[in-house]
């Protein structure tokens, strides 16, 4: 099944803008591995048809609403690595020895 069918996994609003996220697991050196793809779009009202469209087309008032949801999915999915790495990674033990 394609992105494009499925509901996403997570979705950020700010305005019109909309941050779509999907995760995906996929085999990476023997291991399975969650990797996160996005889609940003904005909807609007199409007034030749009277319907809703989405676009990947922003004015300049729009673009703090896209730093917004780009900035929160990109929280997001960092928590989640982190959160993944810090599983299948040990942390090094501190020393009294100075650097």
């Amino acid at each position: 099944m394609s992105q494009e069918s499925r509901k996403p996994d997570r979705e950020f609003r700010a305005g019109r803008v909309a941050a779509s996220l999907w995760r995906t697991e996929i085999e990476r050196d023997g291991q399975t591995v969650l990797q996160w793809s996005t889609k940003i779009k904005k909807t609007y009202r199409d007034g030749s048809s009277d319907g809703w469209k989405a676009t990947d087309y922003y004015y300049p008032s729009e673009l703090s609403d896209l730093l917004i949801v780009t900035r929160h999915a990109l929280d997001f999915i960092r928590l989640r690595e982190g959160a993944q790495n810090d599983v299948e990674e040990p942390v090094a033990e501190a020393t009294d020895t100075p650097a």
